[in-house]
Protein backbone atom coordinates (compact mmCIF):
# COMPACT_ATOMS: atom_id res chain seq x y z
CA UNK A 1 0.00 0.00 0.00
CA UNK A 2 1.31 3.46 -0.89
CA UNK A 3 0.77 6.18 1.72
CA UNK A 4 1.73 9.81 2.34
CA UNK A 5 2.81 10.63 5.89
CA UNK A 6 0.95 13.54 7.50
CA UNK A 7 3.40 13.72 10.39
CA UNK A 8 6.79 12.31 11.30
CA UNK A 9 6.62 8.58 12.08
CA UNK A 10 9.50 7.05 13.98
CA UNK A 11 11.67 4.70 11.89
CA UNK A 12 9.46 5.26 8.84
CA UNK A 13 9.89 8.80 7.57
CA UNK A 14 9.18 12.49 7.81
CA UNK A 15 6.00 14.42 7.11
CA UNK A 16 5.27 14.46 3.38
CA UNK A 17 7.20 11.28 2.53
CA UNK A 18 5.52 8.79 0.20
CA UNK A 19 6.09 5.23 1.42
CA UNK A 20 5.26 1.68 0.38
CA UNK A 21 4.08 -0.21 3.50
CA UNK A 22 2.17 -3.41 4.28
CA UNK A 23 -1.62 -3.08 4.13
CA UNK A 24 -2.17 -3.60 7.87
CA UNK A 25 0.38 -0.97 8.89
CA UNK A 26 -0.95 1.44 6.27
CA UNK A 27 -4.48 1.02 7.63
CA UNK A 28 -3.16 1.60 11.17
CA UNK A 29 -1.44 4.86 10.14
CA UNK A 30 -4.52 6.07 8.23
CA UNK A 31 -6.82 5.25 11.17
CA UNK A 32 -4.57 7.25 13.51
CA UNK A 33 -4.51 10.18 11.07
CA UNK A 34 -0.77 9.87 10.58
CA UNK A 35 -1.08 9.12 6.87
CA UNK A 36 -3.38 9.16 3.85
CA UNK A 37 -3.53 6.91 0.83
CA UNK A 38 -1.11 8.09 -1.86
CA UNK A 39 -3.73 9.00 -4.44
CA UNK A 40 -3.97 12.04 -6.69
CA UNK A 41 -6.20 13.71 -4.09
CA UNK A 42 -3.77 12.93 -1.26
CA UNK A 43 -0.82 14.38 -3.18
CA UNK A 44 -2.88 17.50 -3.99
CA UNK A 45 -3.77 17.91 -0.30
CA UNK A 46 -0.13 17.62 0.69
CA UNK A 47 0.87 20.20 -1.92
CA UNK A 48 -1.80 22.65 -0.71
CA UNK A 49 -0.61 22.29 2.88
CA UNK A 50 2.98 22.88 1.82
CA UNK A 51 1.99 25.98 -0.19
CA UNK A 52 -0.02 27.38 2.74
CA UNK A 53 2.87 26.78 5.12
CA UNK A 54 5.31 28.48 2.73
CA UNK A 55 3.04 31.54 2.38
CA UNK A 56 2.68 31.79 6.16
CA UNK A 57 6.46 31.53 6.57
CA UNK A 58 7.01 34.32 4.02
CA UNK A 59 4.43 36.50 5.76
CA UNK A 60 6.12 36.01 9.13
CA UNK A 61 9.50 36.80 7.61
CA UNK A 62 8.21 40.06 6.06
CA UNK A 63 6.73 41.10 9.41
CA UNK A 64 10.04 40.30 11.10
CA UNK A 65 11.90 42.43 8.50
CA UNK A 66 9.63 45.40 9.27
CA UNK A 67 10.15 44.96 13.00
CA UNK A 68 13.91 44.68 12.43
CA UNK A 69 13.99 48.10 10.75
CA UNK A 70 12.19 49.65 13.72
CA UNK A 71 14.31 47.92 16.35
CA UNK A 72 17.62 48.88 14.79
CA UNK A 73 16.74 52.57 15.21
CA UNK A 74 16.30 52.12 18.97
CA UNK A 75 19.00 52.72 21.55
CA UNK A 76 18.40 51.41 25.05
CA UNK A 77 20.16 53.06 27.96
CA UNK A 78 20.73 51.50 31.37
CA UNK A 79 22.18 53.25 34.38
CA UNK A 80 24.28 50.82 36.41
CA UNK A 81 26.21 51.00 39.66
CA UNK A 82 29.97 50.93 39.36
CA UNK A 83 32.85 50.40 41.74
CA UNK A 84 36.52 51.22 41.61
CA UNK A 85 37.92 51.81 38.13
CA UNK A 86 34.36 51.85 36.68
CA UNK A 87 33.83 48.14 37.20
CA UNK A 88 30.11 47.34 36.88
CA UNK A 89 28.35 45.58 39.75
CA UNK A 90 26.35 42.72 38.23
CA UNK A 91 25.23 42.91 34.63
CA UNK A 92 22.31 43.82 32.40
CA UNK A 93 20.48 40.60 31.57
CA UNK A 94 18.41 39.68 28.50
CA UNK A 95 15.30 39.90 30.70
CA UNK A 96 16.07 43.53 31.55
CA UNK A 97 16.58 44.29 27.85
CA UNK A 98 13.27 42.57 26.99
CA UNK A 99 11.49 44.57 29.71
CA UNK A 100 12.93 47.82 28.37
CA UNK A 101 11.74 46.91 24.87
CA UNK A 102 8.26 46.14 26.25
CA UNK A 103 8.15 49.62 27.79
CA UNK A 104 8.80 51.01 24.32
CA UNK A 105 5.94 48.92 22.88
CA UNK A 106 7.75 45.91 21.40
CA UNK A 107 6.83 42.41 22.52
CA UNK A 108 10.18 40.65 22.45
CA UNK A 109 10.73 37.55 24.57
CA UNK A 110 13.95 37.29 26.57
CA UNK A 111 14.74 34.02 24.74
CA UNK A 112 14.95 35.93 21.47
CA UNK A 113 17.79 38.08 22.84
CA UNK A 114 21.07 36.36 22.05
CA UNK A 115 23.31 37.69 24.81
CA UNK A 116 24.39 34.76 26.96
CA UNK A 117 26.49 36.32 29.69
CA UNK A 118 24.77 39.68 30.11
CA UNK A 119 26.36 43.08 29.63
CA UNK A 120 28.90 43.89 32.32
CA UNK A 121 30.99 46.81 31.06
CA UNK A 122 30.27 50.48 30.51
CA UNK A 123 29.77 51.78 27.01
CA UNK A 124 27.87 50.76 23.90
CA UNK A 125 27.07 47.15 23.12
CA UNK A 126 25.50 45.51 20.08
CA UNK A 127 22.88 42.97 21.11
CA UNK A 128 21.38 40.49 18.65
CA UNK A 129 17.64 39.85 18.72
CA UNK A 130 16.43 36.83 16.74
CA UNK A 131 13.04 37.80 15.31
CA UNK A 132 12.74 34.89 12.87
CA UNK A 133 14.91 31.97 11.75
CA UNK A 134 16.29 34.12 8.94
CA UNK A 135 15.96 37.61 10.49
CA UNK A 136 18.19 38.94 13.26
CA UNK A 137 18.12 42.55 14.42
CA UNK A 138 21.01 44.29 16.19
CA UNK A 139 20.07 46.88 18.81
CA UNK A 140 22.35 49.32 20.62
CA UNK A 141 22.49 49.12 24.39
CA UNK A 142 24.31 51.83 26.31
CA UNK A 143 25.48 51.28 29.89
CA UNK A 144 26.21 54.44 31.89
CA UNK A 145 27.16 55.29 35.48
Amino acid sequence: MKIILLEDVRKQGKKGDILEVKDGYGTFLIKNKQAVVASKMGVDRLQKEADAKKKEEEKEQKEAEKLKEKLEKIELSFQVKTGAMDKVFGSVSPKQIADALKEKGYSIDKKQIKEDSGLSSLGYHDVKVELHKKVTAVIKVHLTK
